[in-house]
């Protein structure tokens, strides 16, 4: 009897416990599976970037191999979606190509680049290779930070707005890494190879656009995937800048897409997202104007003066007036004076063109019929030009 019972009672515990962890780990098993695939959908299709919107590159600094989305590196610029998103999961993994390669994720960013930079205004989420090598000022295993006018306060800081990793756990080239960023309510988390290292709170913006950067280095990314999460109200002043209907004229590669005197040609040099004007020209002047036509005169341009800069025109031969920015107006002698970047804005409101330097209202005119035309740019002197912006039809 005794013997017997004993015999039995190691089968009727095992029994027991082989039922418990059926009861336990198969229904969240199933839980977790029918979550990941009725709420996450995918971010990128493997086939082409339907989805996403060229921001300020050319169509070859993305393209698509073996289901990756494969970035060249060069020029220096982002791809975002065209959708804005606020509350959200996004899952992606990915991988450097060559040691000490630079790239990020953005969230929560405007439509097109901050002025005299190829960034965009939002919280960046660092995706740099090992090889970079770290400082106290930045690691190479998730840094989140705000960048170019956007706010954030880090957790685990170092007396900045920079949050950086409690663990270093990226993989280096040619290894994968696997991100989960999470953004909740301005709160933004980051999971690197699956345990949860850098957070930061009080974004602002807090809704806007997912970009990838291109940032010299090869990247590749796959499995790029998101879920909505619940969306309460957000103020406006929370709210990124949403599209605008602009498309980059200026490719960062070369001058594909406009016209030069050939006289002229050899005086621009494509500097990665900044396109430089030497202003040694015959009469020291050179007019650039758009291959194609325009849907409006609605443009963004930033400009650099250099020592000798003296003018810049936007709009001849397009406008009955053109707007002309001179050294020697007085309105603008301040700004170039600075030998900062400026970005000049053409708007149009209210049958009126406006023109704004830096947000300030510089110029106004009555607008004409609006017609499909060519943008024209006139630099009288060594100049740079970055985030040359317009409306294409």
């Amino acid at each position: 009897m005794t013997r017997k019972k004993s015999n039995s009672c190691p089968a009727c515990v095992r029994f027991l416990w082989l039922t418990v962890c059926w009861i336990i780990v198969i229904p969240m098993h199933g839980q977790v599976s029918a979550e990941d695939a009725e709420s996450f959908v995918p971010l990128f299709n493997e086939k082409d970037l339907s989805g996403w919107v060229l921001v300020n590159t050319p169509p070859e600094t993305w393209t698509v191999h073996d289901g990756m989305l494969v970035c060249s590196g060069k020029p220096i610029g982002e791809i975002r979606t065209e959708k804005m998103y606020q509350n959200f999961i996004l899952e992606v993994e990915w991988r450097h190509m060559v040691p000490g390669g630079n790239a990020g994720i953005f969230v929560w960013a405007d439509d097109i680049t901050a002025r005299g930079v190829p960034f965009h205004r939002s919280i960046e989420v660092q995706v740099l290779e090992n090889s970079y090598g770290q400082s106290p000022h930045h690691t190479t295993h998730g840094d989140i930070f705000p960048i170019h006018g956007a706010t954030m306060t880090p957790l685990n800081g170092r007396n900045g707005s920079r949050a950086f990793p409690t663990e270093e756990r990226s993989l280096p080239s040619p290894q994968w890494n696997h991100y989960r960023i999470e953004c909740r309510d301005g709160a933004i988390s980051l999971s690197v190879n699956h345990k949860v290292v850098t957070q930061g709170t009080d974004a602002s913006p807090r809704k806007g656009y997912i970009c990838l950067e291109s940032e010299g280095g090869v990247v590749h990314y796959r499995n790029l995937r998101l879920r909505e999460l619940p969306n309460p109200t957000v103020a406006p002043e929370h709210v990124a800048v949403a599209n605008r209907g602009f498309v980059s004229l200026y490719s960062g590669l070369d001058l594909r897409g406009w016209k030069i005197a050939d006289s002229e040609r050899a005086h621009w040099q494509a500097n990665d997202w900044v396109l430089a004007f030497d202003g040694k020209t015959d009469s020291g002047s050179s007019r650039l104007v758009t291959s194609k036509s325009l849907a409006s005169p609605s443009c963004v341009i930033d400009l650099r003066p250099l020592d000798g800069f003296v003018a810049l025109t936007i709009g001849e031969g397009v406008l009955e007036a053109p707007f002309v920015m001179s050294a020697e107006d007085a309105m603008c002698k301040s700004l170039f004076e600075k030998k900062d970047w400026i970005r000049f804005e053409i708007s149009v409101n209210e049958h009126k063109l406006i023109l704004a330097a830096n947000g300030q209202t510089m110029a106004e005119q009555l607008s004409l019929p609006l017609s499909d035309g060519p943008l024209s740019l006139t630099v009288t002197g060594p100049a740079e030009l970055a985030n040359i912006y317009g409306k294409q039809l």
